[in-house]
C-alpha cells in the first residue's frame, strides 16, 4: 500500500486523464502537481523521470522507497501501487 502518491501533469495530457482515472477507480488518493499551474516544480519532475513528459506518477511506499512511472504505464502503476 503506497504512503503517497503524487502525478505531475499538464493541462493537455490525456495519459495523465487516463493515470487520474485508473486510479480513482482504484480508490486511491494522490496529489496532482499541475507543471502548467505550477512551472517552478517542473525541474522537480525531470530530476525524479530523466524525461520531459508526463504524466510523471511518484509512488512512495511505507518505507520512503519510491517507484518512479513515466505515461500512462499500468504494467508499472499497478504493482507499484500494490
Amino acid at each position: 500500500m503506497p504512503k503517497n502518491i503524487t502525478i505531475f501533469t499538464t493541462n493537455t495530457c490525456a495519459y495523465c486523464v487516463m493515470v487520474k482515472k485508473w486510479l480513482n477507480a482504484k480508490g486511491f488518493s494522490y496529489e496532482e502537481v499541475n507543471l502548467d499551474q505550477d512551472p517552478s516544480r517542473q525541474s522537480e519532475a525531470l530530476e525524479l523521470s530523466g524525461a520531459l513528459t508526463v504524466p510523471v506518477t511518484v509512488v512512495t511506499k511505507a518505507d520512503d522507497s519510491r517507484d518512479v512511472i513515466v505515461g500512462y504505464n499500468l504494467s508499472q502503476l499497478a504493482p507499484a501501487v500494490s
